[in-house]
Formats: C-alpha cells, sequence, structure tokens
C-alpha cells in the first residue's frame, strides 16, 4: 500500500489486515513506554488545511510511537496567505526529505491531487464531503473490539449524512466487513444519491433503537451548508437527538459512537454522552494505534516484521497517562522490536 486515498480502495481483505495489525499497535500503546522502532528514519509530515483536534493530534502520536519523525504545516502561519499553491506547498516540503503526508483539505479529491504530485506516501485525513478513511478504520475496529466481528451488526448512522465525509467512509467499510448499515436522517440530509451503497433509509429514529447493535451519531455540519435543511436545531433534536430516553431503548450492549466534536444537546444529550456504553473515548485510544497500523504498512518494514499479536488483544480504551508525555521518552531499552 503506497497511499490511503479512500476506503473503497481497500478490500475486505485489506481492511481486515489492518484491523489485525491495529492489534499490535493496541500491545504498544499500553505498554509503559509507548515506543518501538519501526519508523526510525522516516518524516511524516502533517499538512491541514482545516481545523482538526483529534485526528491531527492521534496522527502526530502515532508517528512519534512508532520513532517517525514528524513536521507539522500550519496554514495560518505560512506561505499560503502570500498565495502559495498547495503543489508549490507539496513540493517544497517534498524538497526536505519528507516519506509521508497526511492531508486534510475542504475540498474533495485533493489528497489524490497530491498523490500525483509527489513521490511521498499520502494518508488521506479527511477531504470535503469525500472520505476519511482513517475514522472509518478506528470505528471498524473499536465495533469489532466489542463484538468480534462486523458481521451481521446492525449499525444505525443518525443525522447529517449529505455532508458528511465520516459517514460516507464509514457506510463503505461496514458494508464491506459485513454490516446492515441504517441510514437515519430527514429527506434534506441525505446525499442525492445512494447509489452504490447498499443501505436502508427511514426518518424514524425510534423505530429502529431497539434493533441495533451501534448508534452513530454524526455532527450537524452547518460550516458546509449553504442553505436552510431543517426547520431548527431544536426540530432536529426532537426527531434525530439521542436523549436518555432514547438511549433507554437500545438493546443490552448497543453501542453510542460519535466521530466528535459532539454538540452535547444536539444530536446527543449530555448525560447520554457520559454513559458506560457510549464508547468516545475508546474511539479517540483507538484512532493512534489505527493510525500507527496505517503508517507502518505504508512505510514499515511489513507486516511479516510483526510479532504474533496475543488473540485476547482487545481495544486500547481510554487513556491512562498523558500520551503527550508519554510519546516524548527516548529509551531505546525498552523499545519493541516491531518492524526494527
Amino acid at each position: 500500500m503506497k497511499h490511503l486515498l479512500s476506503v473503497d480502495q481497500l478490500s475486505r481483505g485489506e481492511l481486515e489486515e489492518i484491523l489485525e495489525v491495529t492489534d499490535a499497535m493496541v500491545e504498544v500503546s499500553n505498554r509503559s513506554i509507548p515506543k518501538a522502532p519501526a519508523l526510525r528514519g522516516r518524516t511524516v509530515v502533517s499538512l491541514f488545511y482545516e481545523d482538526s483536534t483529534r485526528t491531527r493530534l492521534s496522527f502526530d502520536s502515532a508517528a512519534k510511537r512508532l520513532s517517525a519523525d514528524t513536521m507539522s504545516f500550519a496554514v495560518s502561519s505560512s506561505s499560503v496567505n502570500k498565495g502559495e499553491s498547495i503543489r508549490d506547498t507539496v513540493e517544497t516540503i517534498e524538497a526536505m526529505g519528507m516519506d509521508a503526508i497526511v492531508v486534510r483539505h475542504r475540498s474533495s479529491g485533493v489528497p489524490a491531487q497530491i498523490a500525483r504530485w509527489t513521490d511521498a506516501s499520502v494518508v488521506n485525513a479527511g477531504d470535503g464531503w469525500h472520505q476519511h478513511p482513517t475514522q472509518a478504520l478506528l470505528d471498524a475496529y473499536t465495533i469489532r473490539s466489542r463484538f468480534g466481528s462486523l458481521d451481521g451488526r446492525v449499525v444505525a448512522i443518525v443525522g447529517d449524512i449529505r455532508h458528511s465525509r465520516v459517514a460516507r467512509s464509514n457506510i463503505e467499510a461496514f458494508t464491506r466487513l459485513g454490516a446492515r448499515v441504517v441510514l437515519v436522517a430527514p429527506p434534506t440530509l441525505l446525499p442525492s444519491t445512494l447509489v452504490p451503497w447498499d443501505v436502508e433509509v427511514t426518518e424514524d429514529l425510534d423505530s429502529v433503537l431497539g434493533h441495533v447493535d451501534v448508534c452513530y451519531l454524526l455532527r450537524m455540519q452547518r460550516e458546509r451548508m449553504n442553505e436552510a435543511l431543517i426547520p431548527s436545531l431544536r426540530e432536529y433534536t426532537a426527531r434525530f437527538g439521542l436523549d436518555a430516553a432514547r438511549a433507554d431503548r437500545l438493546g443490552d450492549g448497543a453501542l453510542i459512537m460519535h466521530p466528535g466534536p459532539m454538540n452535547r444537546g444536539v444530536e446527543i444529550a449530555g448525560d447520554v454522552a457520559e454513559r458506560p456504553n457510549a464508547v468516545v473515548t475508546e474511539q479517540v485510544a483507538n484512532g493512534v494505534a489505527v493510525r500507527m497500523a496505517v503508517l507502518f504498512l505504508i512505510l514499515g518494514p511489513g507486516r511479516h516484521a510483526l510479532p504474533p499479536t496475543p488473540a485476547a488483544a482487545v481495544s486500547a480504551g481510554p487513556p491512562d497517562r498523558d500520551a503527550s508525555q508519554s510519546d516524548t521518552h527516548e529509551s531505546d531499552t525498552h523499545e519493541s522490536e516491531v518492524g526494527a
């Protein structure tokens, strides 16, 4: 795998390979010093033209845990403000000897275009309404870690699907891994076409709550809306928000998921977000391990270099230490032989 630009470039086997490699990265992340030398000597640059908290920090942490050098590009203080084009920026970065570029941009297709301009590997960290493949991978991993597999599981994706790159990536990943996906949204928040997705659609959230294994809530992407698509946020919350009464109707063991940032009180009630079956922080923790797996498979020595992973490997869960402090340790004596 040279680049990761879209979920649709991955077969089911390739998706499962990334999830299996993630098991090994979870083991690395759970060490007292979460470091492995797999990408020592490699350099990963983050090229973010849109604001980000979780994705940007997650990729940075993932690269550091694999001992890569990292650089971060801040648009607000760069020559972009002087009119520099994306291509010139990429060529400048490449001239500094980068091995991988992690790209987020408000326009669909920019990461794919960058991949044509550079010999470095390119990872799509979100492009417009189009794709967010590592979010889909970490969400699939979170479900897999709880249920063992996505085969036969029912996932309701609720909310602003029309403007959501997360929804598009998740639909492709979940269905390819054997899940049944139900889209719950008003018609104005659905894409103009659902082809070629194999999904069901309903406007009635209450009718599906008792039958799903995962209730996946999406944020209203108001920054991408150019027209009034709902009467009001209050009406949207009344019809599609997950409040305590609705959360009580979920089946035993059903997960509540959200890609973040959450609009508490809109798509999810504040107290619901704190329930034990709300695994939002677990998604964030798994995101680091998944992105470690992606960088390892793109830049590392190959899966054959991994040690055997215990069958009981599970989700990383919420971090119990300050990751930013843990990632600064440089003790070779505690490093794994993964990728050595």
